[in-house]
C-alpha cells in the first residue's frame, strides 16, 4: 500500500530508463489496484509487465471491495499475487491486541488455492506466496509448515498450468524487517518446494516452475540469492519502492 498514481508513474517511468535495455530477465511490477490502469499506460513498449497484488475467485457478484481476476486481464495484467503473508493476516511484525484482529483478515490455503484457479482461468499467471512465521521457525517447524501450505495451494491443476505457476517463498519473519533468510537456507528451502512440486506433478514440471525468494531482498543480498540453484527469483518488497535499488535487484540476476 504505496504510492498515488502519479508517484507510481513516476516510478516505473524511472525504472524503465534504468532497465530498459535488460532482456534476459524477466521483469514485473505489482502496484496498488487504483494505480493498475495509469502504470499499464506508462508501461507501454517497455520491457517490464504489469502485474495485481491479489484478486477475488469469482467473476462477478455481490463481492463489494473484491476485484476479480478477469478485471485484472482487462486493464492489462499478466501476473498476480497469491497468498502473501500480509493478505493472509501472518504479519511479521505485527503483535499485541492488533495481531489477534489481524489474523481475522487473512485468507486460508483453500482460498490461495480457488485465487490460483481463477486466476489461470482469466489468463492470468498467479505467483503463490508461501512461508513460515518466526515462531513456528524457532520450533523447526518450517519444512512440515511449507509443506502443509503447498499441497493445499498447488491442488488441483492442469500439468500446463502447474508448470505456468510462480511460486514465492516469503518468510514472514523476514517481510519488511530488514532479516534475510540466509542465503543457503532460502536455497533449502525452495529446494523443498520444488520436490513438494515434484511429487505433485513431476520432474519435468518441477523444473518448469519458477521459485522466487522474498523477504528483505536488497542490492547487497540479490546477486548471492539469485544465483543459488532452487531460487529462480525475486519477489520484492520496499527495495521495489526505489528504482535504483529494484534496478540493482534485477540486473544482480543476470
Amino acid at each position: 500500500m504505496n504510492n498515488t498514481i502519479a508517484e507510481g508513474v513516476r516510478l516505473v517511468e524511472e525504472l524503465k530508463r534504468l532497465i530498459g535495455d535488460v532482456d534476459e530477465v524477466d521483469v514485473a511490477v505489482c502496484p496498488s489496484f487504483v494505480s493498475l490502469s495509469a502504470v499499464k499506460e506508462a508501461l507501454q513498449d517497455s520491457n517490464i509487465t504489469l502485474g495485481a497484488q491479489s484478486c477475488f475467485w469469482k467473476e462477478s457478484g455481490a463481492w463489494t471491495s473484491q476485484v476479480a481476476p478477469n478485471m485484472l486481464a482487462d486493464v492489462g495484467c499478466q501476473w498476480v499475487v497469491i497468498g502473501h503473508s500480509e493478505t493472509r493476516g501472518r504479519f511479521g511484525t505485527v503483535d499485541g491486541e492488533l495481531a489477534k484482529v489481524l489474523s481475522y483478515f487473512g485468507e486460508t490455503d483453500e482460498t490461495v488455492n480457488l485465487k490460483a484457479k481463477a486466476a489461470f482461468a482469466a489468463g492470468l499467471t498467479p505467483i503463490i506466496a508461501c512461508g513460515e512465521l518466526l515462531s513456528e521457525r524457532e520450533a523447526g517447524k518450517t519444512d512440515e509448515v511449507i509443506t502443509s501450505q503447498m499441497r493445499i495451494d498447488l491442488a488441483g491443476f492442469s500439468s500446463e498450468q502447474a508448470a505456468r505457476m510462480v511460486i514465492a517463498y516469503e518468510p514472514v519473519w523476514a517481510i519488511g524487517t530488514g532479516q534475510v533468510c540466509d542465503a543457503d537456507e532460502a536455497d533449502r528451502v525452495c529446494g523443498l518446494i520444488r520436490s513438494i512440486v515434484s511429487d505433485m506433478y513431476g520432474n519435468q514440471i518441477a523444473d518448469s516452475v519458477r521459485i522466487q525468494y522474498g523477504g528483505s531482498v536488497k542490492p547487497d543480498n540479490a546477486y548471492e540469492l539469485l544465483h543459488k540453484p532452487n531460487i529462480d527469483g525475486a519477489l520484492v518488497g520496499g527495495a521495489s519502492l526505489k528504482a535504483s535499488d529494484f534496478a540493482a535487484i534485477v540486473k544482480a540476476a543476470l
